[in-house]
């Protein structure tokens, strides 16, 4: 039975608004009896339940018999997109400007060639002022071929212009495409495998960037082509660790957003995310100042009663707002404190399920397990960490993969578990050579964890000790850094050695942050 992750019309349904749906049934409503309409019924059907289940459909609907369910549900899925996009025009400039270049059309096809010229030029101010340079080259296009073709007397010299206009915006397009298209692979880069782990790694990170990188004249490049070439920046650094620069190339996206408001209103999508690749760039960094006043920002933006806001700028937010919650938690030590956000956190996950792809699932899983040992509870972390080992598609996030298996042997250990920590070792080990991820603060853990065994209690302060010694001389190597990004394991050793809880000792050095 096909279920809500699997049916489109079922999703689409599930994810409108109050609003949407009521202005849905009107618009469906336009074309006659709202009785007489079978998709009208059948999308009626659908808004009540809370799983899809078609044979409760039928017998809902006697009206609709089995063999017409696929017809109905793709005219149903017609509609809906086309109720959708009549509601959300207002509010989005690239489906008026095609809107425009259909009417531009229809003049055409009249024989009304300057009104379809004038509808064009309008179409083409709009859409430089909005930065939309593809359709500015429908435009061109199509002028191109109503002056090529037909004596307008438009304008004198106007074929001339019409080239070198085409010409310039071809340029920016190109680049526009070069850089996304850069900063899309720099992204899939870092889903796959996190943070550079060698020189080898970071060597051919960056003979590929800069070979691929597009020179850029800033004086000279469009809005879209500024962004796309600091969101590559940003990625490149982010994967090879240098937070410094990352920061840099994050902080010029944002203030390339303040300095057009129209663009921030525009694409607020891409201005939120700006604000979170700053963000999670100052957690990296422990540039605590720099975080709590970005994230002030953040948070006022999603509060602002005059935002723009759709399902998908409202599932960012969520997804930026507790991320980063949480790592101002993790940054302040307040484990427990943090866990009170939780419930709300996975009630949210609930809520967007149809949203969220797996990568940011298993992140909350992995930050959720880190609130519950940081507090003081593995059995919790463990519950949470197994939701991360155990996800099938293992090539998603390897490094996230990686340290999950590591926080849940530590974990295991401070449960008590010492009955499956071998079995646990062995595992994680085997897990390893298959991903040719060990580094040296792993095997140093493994080494310890191994020679637990045959410590006596008066000599555990002292293996605590020397463990920590080790690892911070591992940690002065930049390539060796990757895992304590995502394992606190200095002051969980601290807290060992102290005897007191590991938020305590976070608390303590949260003083001396910047």
């Amino acid at each position: 039975m096909p279920n809500e992750n699997t049916d489109p019309v079922f999703q689409l349904i599930k994810s409108l608004t109050r609003t949407e749906k009521r202005h849905f049934r009107l618009f469906a409503n336009r074309q006659g009896s709202a009785d007489g309409l079978k998709f009208l019924q059948l999308f009626d059907a659908l808004d009540g339940q809370e799983r899809y289940d078609e044979e409760r459909v039928l017998a809902q609907v006697p009206a609709i018999k089995k063999v017409q369910v696929a017809n109905l549900k793709a005219n149903l899925y017609r509609q809906l997109l086309a109720s959708l996009r009549m509601y959300h025009a207002g509010h989005n400039t690239d489906i008026q400007l095609r809107e425009q270049l259909d009417y531009a059309r229809v003049l055409y096809n009249r024989g009304l060639y300057i009104q379809s010229l004038r509808m064009l030029e309008k179409v083409k101010q709009a859409a430089q002022q909005a930065e939309m340079q593809h359709i500015t080259l429908m435009a061109l296009d199509f002028e191109k071929l109503i002056e090529g073709q037909y004596i307008t007397r438009s304008l004198r010299g106007r074929a001339r212009e019409l080239s070198d206009e085409a010409t310039t915006t071809v340029a920016h397009v190109a680049r526009e495409h070069a850089l996304s298209n850069l900063a899309l692979r720099m992204y899939g880069r870092y889903l796959k495998i996190g943070h550079t782990r060698n020189q080898q790694d970071y060597d051919k990170i960056t003979d590929y960037f800069r070979q691929d990188l597009p020179l850029l004249d800033p004086r000279q490049a469009t809005f879209f082509e500024q962004l796309y070439y600091y969101q590559a920046h940003v990625w490149y650094y982010t994967i090879t660790q240098n937070f410094r620069l990352c920061f840099r190339y994050a902080q010029k996206w944002v203030d390339l957003f303040e300095a057009n408001p129209l663009m921030r209103e525009q694409q607020a999508m891409l201005y939120i995310k700006g604000l979170h690749n700053l963000l999670v760039t100052a957690y990296n960094m422990l540039y605590y100042s720099k975080f709590e006043e970005v994230l002030t920002l953040l948070e006022a933006y999603a509060a602002d009663p005059e935002r723009r806001t759709s399902p998908n700028i409202d599932m960012l937010l969520f997804l930026y707002i507790y991320t980063n919650r949480i790592n101002g938690y993790f940054m302040r030590g307040q484990f427990t404190e943090g866990l009170k956000i939780v419930p709300e956190l996975l009630e949210n996950l609930d809520h967007f399920r149809l949203q969220l792809d797996s990568h940011r699932r298993l992140v909350f899983y992995y930050k959720i397990a880190s609130l519950y040992f940081g507090s003081g509870q593995p059995d919790k972390a463990i519950e949470y960490l197994n939701k991360v080992i155990y996800f099938k598609e293992a090539s998603l996030r390897e490094d996230i993969q990686c340290f999950a298996r590591i926080l849940n042997l530590i974990a295991h250990y401070e449960a008590g578990r010492d009955e499956s920590l071998d079995y646990q070792i062995r595992s994680v080990y085997r897990f390893l050579g298959k991903m040719n991820d060990q580094q040296q603060m792993q095997e140093a853990i493994f080494k310890f964890l191994r020679s637990l065994g045959d410590v006596a209690p008066s000599q555990l302060k002292e293996s605590f000790l020397k463990l920590k010694n080790k690892l911070i001389v591992i940690a002065e190597n930049p390539y060796e850094r990757r895992p304590f990004l995502y394992l606190d394991i200095i002051s969980w050793l601290e807290s060992k050695i102290e005897n007191v809880p590991v938020q305590d000792i976070i608390r303590r050095k949260f003083p001396k942050l910047k």
